[in-house]
């Protein structure tokens, strides 16, 4: 265990019942109790330190992959992108990385430094600790296959440092240690050409432009494909793209894509995932599990 130096006053910023609509990439979602966004990871040990053992604690990146329903969420959320910022390069093709570092950010890392792998992290809309809490992948790889260690902290300050063997990682899931949340990884590479990577940087994403809604408020793929096939085959083959629920559509572009149209609620985008799961399970047999996390409450739940 490493306790982090703790300042007297705390210098990040707290906001009061603070619409989570803003900072999900949905652009839906009810408000926080508190929101506060750390200085530093300092400024963070300080912050959990002082908190009730009780207090519910959630964690926010970049705001994708996430739903928060309309009834938003009790408790503190954490929002650590952008804060949370270490990145720098180590021995051995390795780099050290802060949570809060944007994927698309280390990506680019990678190919300034030369470092072979980290190509595919420029498809993934959010920051580092989201992307090792759900083992985020694109076109072929994933995160943990590059994870050497990683450090956590928990909810009372204290730093943890735990290895890739302390965890059990597959497709889209990650279970090991409890001590807390991630603050950093170390993370291995191998020996590249900066120029190959972006090239090949540049082709994935025109591949991305060209199948994806870019540019929609989405939250990336909604449901995990299941083994041997693409969720996203499936809700097209039975002809779901274009389907609405209030101010939510499965895309035309992508079937695996659910866009806010522009005035959807929370309660549209979880109803239109349930009609899509309802469909797939009667027609193909297939339980579609999602990929987003959602978390708050419903507004039925908050009147009550």
């Amino acid at each position: 265990m490493i306790v982090a130096r703790r300042p007297g006053h705390l210098r990040g910023e707290l906001r009061i019942n603070e619409a989570m609509a803003r900072h999900t990439s949905w652009r839906v979602g009810g408000p926080a109790d508190r929101w506060y966004r750390p200085a530093d990871l300092d400024d963070l040990v300080l912050f959990l330190s002082g908190l009730r053992a009780d207090e519910p604690l959630f964690w926010l990146g970049l705001g994708s992959n996430i739903l928060v329903r309309d009834g938003g969420i009790r408790g503190t959320v954490i929002a650590y992108a952008g804060v949370l910022d270490t990145l720098h390069g180590l021995s051995g093709y390795r780099a050290r990385v802060g949570a809060g570092v944007s994927c698309a950010k280390l990506s680019r890392f990678c190919a300034e430094h030369d470092l072979a792998g980290g190509e595919f992290l420029a498809g993934i809309p959010g920051a580092l600790g989201g992307a090792l809490a759900m083992n985020a992948g694109a076109w072929g790889d994933d995160t943990w296959s590059h994870v050497e260690q990683v450090t956590t902290v928990d909810r009372r300050g204290c730093l943890h440092v735990h290895t890739r063997g302390d965890y059990e990682v597959g497709y889209r899931h990650v279970q090991g240690s409890r001590e807390g949340w991630f603050v950093e990884a170390v993370l291995a590479f191998a020996p590249g050409d900066g120029e190959e990577s972006r090239r090949r940087v540049k082709d994935l994403l025109s591949r991305r432009n060209r199948t994806q809604p870019i540019g929609q408020p989405s939250c990336g793929s909604v449901f995990r494909n299941p083994e041997g096939d693409h969720a996203a085959r499936l809700i097209e083959l039975a002809g779901l793209k274009g389907m609405q629920v209030g101010g939510a559509m499965i895309s035309e572009r992508h079937a695996n894509f659910i866009i806010n149209t522009g005035n959807a609620r929370a309660a549209d985008m979880e109803a239109l995932m349930i009609r899509v799961q309802t469909e797939i399970q009667s027609r193909f047999g297939v339980t579609l599990v999602p990929e987003v996390r959602i978390v708050g409450e419903t507004l039925n739940e908050v009147a009550s």
